[in-house]
């Protein structure tokens, strides 16, 4: 469960890296987060899919492919905005959790056992 708290952030901002790069579409970004070992289903994606959509992250077109209508998703340059800006907030966090830490106090220091 605490987990989960840390990954919907990391799988939002794989998310908008890919959508960023290329148009998504759902069951594609289904398969890309399982490569990373993500599990996550179509009852978390699409809605977090909808979620970025809503904040103008991401903007969505449709096509009909072999007859059912698909989303694809695309970063906004809001979107491209956010994710520089986590990039630059992702670098500083593995920065210091990876480089600041005190091996003879175990993995992560003193704040691990406070």
């Amino acid at each position: 469960m605490l987990t989960r708290m840390f990954f919907g952030g990391f799988v939002r901002m794989h998310v908008l890296y890919h959508a960023a790069q290329t148009p998504i579409f759902g069951a594609e970004m289904i398969e890309e987060l399982r490569r990373h070992d993500y599990d996550i289903g179509p009852g978390t994606l699409y809605p977090m899919l909808h979620q970025l959509h809503q904040a103008g992250l991401l903007s969505c077109s449709s096509d009909v492919v072999r007859g059912k209508r698909r989303k694809y998703y695309r970063a906004t340059p809001e979107g491209i905005a956010a994710l520089d800006e986590a990039e630059r907030k992702l670098r500083e966090l593995v920065a210091e959790v990876l480089h600041d830490r005190v091996p003879e106090e175990g993995p992560y220091g003193r704040r691990g056992g406070e």
